[in-house]
């Protein structure tokens, strides 16, 4: 049996399982006053930004409009623009903090068969890439190695966020708010 040493992730394992979540868990998460417990690392009118606690890279985040639907054609005009221009914002924070050479970014709409867990409420994955980081770990062994814990990258990634124009920084525990 191969093990990857990742310390970080007791809190996760150990957590009760339902976090305490009635409902929708992307609705539910950014109206708590805890940002950072919940991964949110910033947030506009109509969308937020939150990392993955299942990431496939370091980095990666998935920006979720306010509006509770798993349908994107269900978005009015304006949460779209919000949901676009974090989505843009993601992308310049990321390239700031981490220096991926590319991106995935996608959504799995729809059911399971989509590849994805949660189907009711959209949300845009955006995983950064490196240049030789599909190693032969996945390849030989079903391992994947993440090599930052996801506190870390939420220190750098709000960092990034809030040295960008327009940025509203409260404190190091709160989502950076954009006005766009």
């Amino acid at each position: 049996m191969d093990q990857v040493f990742a310390p970080w992730r007791i809190d996760w394992v150990e957590r009760d399982g339902n976090d305490d979540i009635d409902g929708c868990v992307f609705c539910e998460l950014p109206e708590r006053d805890a940002d950072r417990e919940s991964r949110i690392v910033a947030r506009n009118a109509g969308a937020f930004v939150i990392l993955n606690n299942y990431p496939y890279n370091p980095g990666h985040a998935m920006v979720i409009p306010d509006s509770h639907t798993g349908d994107f054609r269900d978005l009015d005009d304006e949460t779209l623009l919000a949901h676009a221009h974090l989505k843009q914002r993601t992308f310049d924070a990321l390239d700031d903090a981490m220096g991926p050479d590319a991106y995935n970014t996608g959504l799995n709409l729809g059911c399971g068969a989509a590849g994805g867990s949660i189907d009711d409420h959209l949300h845009t994955h955006v995983v950064p890439r490196w240049e030789g980081d599909t190693n032969f770990m996945p390849v030989v062994s079903d391992t994947t190695v993440i090599v930052e814990a996801v506190s870390e990258t939420y220190e750098r990634l709000h960092e990034a966020f809030a040295a960008q124009d327009g940025a509203l920084v409260e404190g190091d525990d709160t989502a950076v708010r954009f006005d766009d």
